[in-house]
């Protein structure tokens, strides 16, 4: 059973393990509450996956650490998992999505695990891991579904009241639930009036699911750039504690992410990967109530593959408002592109590039442009258009 002497057991198991990562203040998240980041995107590994992974690894008996541990994952459990085992001394093979970043790849064997990827999403990995446990005789340590796991995570939970005695609020990332698991049973036994709520990504609904309906359900594709927590089914035990513990599951969207993603680099200049990131977009974006609070968003990772950060910057910059694309309908005639772009440069916009398209236009003596701008926000973008307007040009968007 988990229980809080567990938790606190793990604690000290841990102390001389992992990096202890303080609370940074962020009130510009929303400026409506008092934001606190917990930035475990900062841990040892990038991620709190450690804290499970080695507290589990460390339980083990000498006969199960003679046989080695297998594991799966989406990347982040892979590497806590392959850094507990060789700190043990202990052999380590981990499963993986064929379609993981090859960063979390690259660093899972980097921390001495063996890696063998496989084909499909994570529940074809976590397949693929239970066979080879049965044919080998290695332990599985579980990613989400282990009450020592849980255990490991809950520790980010008891750091959490030490660091905010009095936080009304605490944001958790939600994939399989054993973050929030952990986290809401070490809070909710001790100070039962904090609010604890879960995330996920709107594309990988599977635990909020399960808790409307009331039984565990499981997806049927899960569609999202937040990998880490794209868990097509909740755990039995996370299931359970989150049924009983947690104050409600919420999601988000991929633009959300990708915006709290940006935010976090632009204001705290901190690097969240998709999953680490949707807390910060349920604050930002008021999905759960946040006004006039002391709020901990738990930022549970980093570990982004920087192939996919250039493109989640710029879809959080298009959802800001900070990039936009133009489009306007011109007469083919001389100084027309210099009117439209003198009166972006007037409104104070930057040009990224231009494209001149005439084969698109219904009038066969006119054109279409399309221009690229960098600008302040939705409201600059709104100026902008109407002053093309007032002086006579007929912009399509």
């Amino acid at each position: 059973m988990l229980t809080l002497d567990k938790i606190y057991q793990a604690s000290y198991v841990l102390k001389e393990v992992i990096r202890h990562t303080d609370l940074i203040y962020a009130p510009q998240i929303n400026p409506d509450s008092q934001i606190y980041l917990k930035p475990e995107n900062l841990q040892l590994t990038g991620s709190f996956k450690v804290r499970g992974a080695y507290y589990k690894i460390s339980q083990l008996t000498d006969e199960e650490k003679a046989h080695g541990v297998i594991a799966c994952s989406a990347g982040n459990h892979a590497q806590g998992v392959a850094l507990g085992a060789t700190k043990n001394g202990i052999k380590s093979l981990i499963c993986l999505p064929a379609g993981a970043p090859i960063s979390k790849v690259e660093a899972t064997k980097k921390y001495g695990a063996e890696v063998c990827l496989v084909e499909g999403v994570y529940d074809d990995a976590y397949q693929k891991a239970l066979q080879l446990k049965e044919e080998k005789g290695y332990t599985f340590v579980h990613p989400f579904d282990d009450e020592n796991v849980i255990a490991g995570q809950g520790t980010i939970g008891l750091e959490l009241l030490e660091e905010l005695p009095d936080v009304d609020v605490v944001i958790v990332p939600v994939g399989g639930g054993g973050l929030i698991s952990g986290v809401a049973f070490a809070i909710k036994s001790l100070k039962p009036n904090v609010k604890v709520y879960g995330v996920q990504a709107s594309g990988a609904p599977s635990m909020l699911n399960s808790i409307t309906n009331q039984k565990i359900e499981r997806l049927n594709s899960v569609s999202t750039i937040a990998d880490g927590i794209a868990v097509k089914e909740p755990g039995i035990h996370t299931y359970d504690i989150c049924n009983k513990y947690v104050d409600g599951i919420v999601t988000v969207t991929d633009d959300e992410i990708s915006t709290a993603i940006l935010t976090l680099i632009e204001q705290q200049k901190l690097i969240a990967e998709g999953a680490g990131a949707v807390s910060v977009a349920a604050a930002m974006f008021n999905k759960v109530p946040v006004k006039g609070k002391k709020v901990i968003c738990l930022v549970s990772g980093g570990n982004i593959d920087v192939t996919i950060l250039s493109r989640v910057i710029n879809r959080g910059l298009l959802k800001t408002g900070r990039s936009y694309t133009l489009t306007v309908e011109l007469a083919d005639r001389p100084g027309q592109l210099v009117g439209v772009t003198g009166i972006i440069a007037r409104m104070g916009a930057n040009v990224i590039s231009v494209h001149h398209e005439r084969a698109g236009s219904k009038d066969i003596t006119g054109c279409y442009l399309q221009v690229v701008m960098e600008t302040r926000n939705h409201e600059h973008i709104e100026k902008i258009r109407q002053e093309l307007i007032r002086e006579g040009y007929h912009v399509i968007s």
